[in-house]
């Protein structure tokens, strides 16, 4: 006794469900994974290709109207940017701030700055650099 074959014959009746689901699943899977491509491209351009601008205070003199800062900036030679400075009077008040840019191409920069004051400050304050 033979047996009859149950399946229909290929393509004659159209795709089958599971077929349909196989093409979704792909279109899906290619989606997310151009995504998740964009997301780690994005990241390693923030975390490797951003430059990096790294500064301290070495001293400062303070005066009626005005301190005089010491800056060292470290950085890219080709890096350019901005440095934020203040100053705060003894009770806290913030009597100063000022953006000090450097567009030398150096890598270290070492600057003297007059931070003027609207009253005598105590401090001569870093408070962030900035590339651009």
């Amino acid at each position: 006794m033979s047996t009859a074959s149950i399946r229909p014959p290929e393509g004659r009746y159209g795709r089958s469900s599971d077929e349909h689901a196989d093409r979704k699943l792909k279109t899906l899977g290619a989606v997310l994974g151009a995504a998740l491509l964009a997301l780690i491209g994005y990241f390693a351009y923030y975390y490797v290709g951003r430059v990096e601008i790294s500064a301290q205070v070495v001293s400062f003199q303070t005066s009626d109207h005005a301190v005089r800062i010491h800056l060292e900036v470290h950085k890219d030679a080709d890096a350019h940017g901005y440095c934020t400075l203040r100053s705060q009077a003894a009770n806290g008040d913030e009597v100063g701030r000022a953006d000090f840019r450097f567009d030398q191409r150096a890598t270290q920069v070492d600057k003297i700055l007059t931070l003027r004051t609207t009253a005598r400050g105590t401090t001569g304050e870093l408070l962030g650099c900035q590339a651009g």
